[in-house]
């Protein structure tokens, strides 16, 4: 069983923003593997089923991003899972550029506070992890209007990708291990 997680924040008016790589891409997931997205369970809107053979719980936090690890805490505790091996959280990464996917196994938070209160809530960074490339915030921006805001129109077709890309990682995550996917995905874009 894995649980994939996706960051975000839940409420019309953060759809689609930069914070909310992370639910889109569960969004794409879910569509993908019809999943439905209906339950709310663990301080999370949930979806259950199986993908390629292979039991799969997606989950969207609405704790908003700061308080994400109280959801991944209860979800990983309730399924008994091996946070190590079994737990993916997809989010937004202002260090790449937009389109751009990367995979880790571990790590620090990186100033992202969805993924510091995670690590906080569970007591270590040995969580596998893909980041999703939202772009630098523009010199004078403040941090959180910027990830708070949507997308450029020139930048969807990139992000719809990115989300797609991310999505596939998981999978591949899945089925073949992190290593794998780190292989296929992290390459830097041409």
């Amino acid at each position: 069983m894995y649980i994939i997680v996706g960051l975000g924040n839940p409420g019309a008016q953060y759809a689609h923003t930069r914070h909310n790589a992370g639910f889109d891409t569960i969004d794409m997931l879910a569509e993908a593997n019809r999943f439905s997205m209906l339950e709310a369970k663990h301080k999370a809107i949930i979806g259950k089923g199986f993908i390629g053979g292979e039991k799969v719980i997606l989950a969207k936090p609405v704790t908003y991003m700061n308080l994400s690890g109280e959801s991944v805490r209860q979800l990983v505790s309730y399924y008994k899972i091996e946070e190590k091996d079994q737990l993916i959280v997809i989010y937004d990464d202002i260090s790449l550029e937009p389109g751009q996917i990367r995979i880790r196994k571990k790590g620090s938070a990186g100033g992202h506070n969805g993924i510091k209160n995670i690590i906080a809530q569970l007591g270590h960074d040995e969580f596998i992890r893909i980041k999703v490339g939202v772009g630098a915030k523009p010199k004078g921006y403040d941090l959180a209007d910027y990830v708070l805001g949507h997308f450029a129109k020139q930048e969807q077709p990139l992000m719809e990708d990115a989300f797609e890309k991310a999505a596939e990682a998981a999978i591949v995550i899945m089925h073949e291990g992190a290593e794998a996917a780190m292989n296929q995905f992290n390459a830097k874009k041409a």
